[in-house]
């Protein structure tokens, strides 16, 4: 099929049943007719456009159909064919309608779709659909918080060990018996110690600076929801400085946003372009002690900005003494595309890259504090790289 009939048939939709490409034939000697991601483009055009098609009520299948639209059309005409499908297939009734919403389980994957159709979501729609979030992010904040905020409590009390306890109360009497066993007296059945190990009396100042930074681009929805809710609750500890920054071809920092994660969640602008190095410039000024930050990426690493730049300014970032950990997703949905050249570029500097279960970052979170070895701590707790 040359270009313009291939344009045409895009356009006016219909095949063969309109008579467009009849009687023409392919490269391969059959019918013309669209292929490969022609054919993909064509399908996502007709959910809206063709009397034959549309997307009924399945929020999974409007999950994919907004997928699909990101990935063969620039984001102009993405915020048009959203416009569109919700005036011309209703889809506000997944929104509106109270028997709509009780046979669809909110869950990270309908707030992701959500999220998406937020720029063009009628005022009423809106509403309904931030109160769907914040059912969604109370859930999520009830399975995780409470597991965060003890690994991370603990991991910085570890981290503070002494061997100079001011009060008894500070002893850590567990790891003071196994450092004196040598010194076990059987006649007396007691151990002398000859050293003591405790923990530094907490430190009412900030001990960690986090910095969390995140992909906006379309696949990386779940992870923009667990990370809010993450940060949310990393922000709430007075011994860290949490920052949260999303992008895509732009920065926006949400950090002042952090104590309500629905309303950072609707900061977000799921979609677009993705230039990494310039997130990555931006939270480089945030960091105001490099020996006691962590700098968490959560990206593809899909780089649509300078790619050599984007591994200078890690490698800089590592060689001033900050934790750097890039996770590919923060989801529980298996092992995402990426670029694999990227990542062993960053493996290559000592900068894991690797996909990461909601429920295993608070421990992910506690390693990093104590400076264990992440490599190690994903050979642990990672069944499957990605």
């Amino acid at each position: 099929m040359d270009e313009r009939m291939r344009r045409w048939r895009l356009v006016l939709g219909g095949g063969e049943a309109d008579g467009i490409c009849s009687g023409l034939q392919g490269a391969d000697g059959g019918p013309a007719g669209l292929q490969g991601t022609d054919a993909d483009m064509d399908r996502a055009l007709a959910a809206v456009y063709d009397r034959a098609g549309g997307l009924g009520a399945s929020a999974p299948r409007v999950a994919r159909w907004l997928g699909d639209i990101r990935t063969y059309f620039p984001s102009t005409v993405v915020q048009v064919m959203q416009k569109d499908a919700i005036q011309r297939l209703n889809l506000t009734r997944l929104l509106l309608e109270p028997e709509m919403l009780e046979a669809v389980e909110p869950d990270v994957h309908l707030v992701g779709t959500l999220l998406a159709l937020n720029k063009v979501m009628p005022d009423q729609a809106r509403e309904s659909a931030r109160a769907l979030v914040r059912k969604v992010v109370q859930e999520l904040e009830r399975r995780l918080a409470q597991k965060t905020r003890a690994a991370v409590t603990g991991a910085l009390d570890r981290s503070a060990r002494t061997h100079r306890p001011k009060r008894v109360a500070d002893i850590d009497w567990d790891r003071t018996i196994r450092a004196n066993l040598k010194n076990y007296l059987p006649d007396r059945n007691t151990v002398v110690p000859s050293r003591l190990v405790g923990y530094a009396r907490r430190q009412r100042s900030v001990q960690r600076e986090v910095v969390l930074s995140i992909d906006q681009s379309g696949s990386m929805a779940a992870s923009v929801v667990y990370s809010s809710v993450f940060g949310a609750v990393l922000a709430s500890m007075r011994s860290l400085k949490t920052s949260l920054v999303v992008f895509d071809t732009a920065v926006v920092d949400l950090t002042d946003q952090l104590h309500d994660p629905v309303e950072l969640l609707f900061g977000t602008q799921l979609g677009g372009g993705t230039d990494i190095n310039r997130a990555i410039a931006y939270c480089q000024g945030l960091i105001t002690r490099p020996a006691n930050s962590i700098f968490i990426l959560i990206s593809d690493l899909y780089e649509g900005g300078v790619r050599q730049e984007m591994l200078r300014r890690v490698a800089s970032m590592v060689q001033a003494g900050v934790q750097v950990i890039v996770l590919l997703a923060l989801s529980d949905e298996g092992a995402p595309f990426y670029d694999h050249e990227n990542a062993a570029a960053l493996a290559a500097m000592g900068v894991p890259a690797f996909a990461c279960t909601p429920d295993a970052f608070p421990d992910l979170m506690a390693a990093t504090i104590e400076r264990r070895d992440i490599a190690q701590w994903v050979e642990r707790h990672i069944s499957t790289k990605a």
